[in-house]
């Protein structure tokens, strides 16, 4: 049976294009606000949601993530409260994928097979946990698939062909490539180097390859779909909702259209791109599934 992720990868192929990946954080700037913004996402052409689980320490994140962690802990969201958010959302839409990303320690206080059960009862698809080598997957990557659980792997810039055997062994869903070294929002990827960088990527796997780290604008997202099957934009949307917070970082009323308004930018960016990787194999080999 195909997951959502791959019946999302399947469809926006079988369209010509690459997908939209959207990542907001999870209860920022607080709980009510962040559900609005998850349910308004695909309206406005994210094809799948990743959504942060807010942590004190995220040494992968820049300044704009890190900071909207810490808004989001203040409003007292926890793991458990951000599971609550995805099944809010999962009660008006049973086809978006969903990805939790973000650090271990939360989901190893919560206790690993507690979250696998509950973020699968909530309708979590996958998860990225980016402190999480290969050489510990047996801490979460494995339960986490035998759960039914999509485990995401990023790869980067020096994930070198000897390294990217481990890296791919219990991926599925999707393979992340971080277009930069360094951390997220830092600044623009060289998109040639990241066209190459997913050509060596894709004769590793047959599995979608996405880009993420430094994408910032419509142009931006249009350069990386010309040789990805997706776009993952974070750092910009949680940049367009701080931008739209008042002096005391709360909401208002142009909180959830000063995303979605930079989505429908960004989505316009990735449908304006066709052929390429986002012209489906004519050996039909985009349909292959996970187990």
């Amino acid at each position: 049976m195909m997951s959502r992720i791959d019946r999302r990868f399947a469809a926006v192929r079988a369209e010509g294009r690459a997908a939209l990946v959207t990542f907001v954080m999870g209860g920022d700037p607080d709980l009510a606000t962040s559900l609005a913004l998850v349910k308004a996402l695909p309206a406005a052409g994210a094809d799948i949601i990743e959504i942060g689980m807010p942590f004190t320490d995220p040494m992968a994140d820049g300044p704009a993530i890190q900071a909207a962690g810490l808004r989001a802990l203040k409003q007292g969201t926890t793991l458990a409260r951000t599971l609550d958010l995805v099944r809010a959302f999962r009660g008006g839409d049973g086809d978006t994928p969903v990805i939790l990303m973000g650090y271990y320690n939360p989901i190893y206080i919560y206790g690993v097979e507690r979250f696998l059960a509950d973020a699968r009862a909530a309708g979590v698809d996958g998860l990225i946990v980016v402190d999480l080598p290969p050489e510990e997957d047996e801490e979460l990557c494995l339960p986490a698939l035998r759960a039914g659980l999509s485990f995401i792997r990023l790869a980067t810039p020096t994930t070198d062909d000897l390294r990217l055997p481990a890296v791919l062994a219990n991926t599925s869903g999707f393979v992340y490539y971080v277009s930069i070294t360094g951390i997220t929002g830092a600044r623009t990827p060289d998109f040639t180097e990241v066209a190459a960088a997913v050509d060596r990527i894709k004769r590793h796997t047959h599995l979608p390859v996405v880009v993420g780290f430094g994408v910032k604008s419509g142009a931006h997202a249009a350069a990386v779909a010309r040789g990805a099957d997706g776009v993952v934009v974070g750092s910009a949307l949680v940049e367009a909702l701080r931008r739209s917070l008042d002096g005391e970082e709360r909401a208002t009323a142009g909180t959830v259209p000063a995303v979605t308004t930079l989505v429908a930018e960004l989505a316009a960016g990735v449908r304006s791109v066709a052929g390429g990787n986002g012209q489906p194999p004519a050996d039909g080999s985009h349909l292959l599934e996970e187990v």
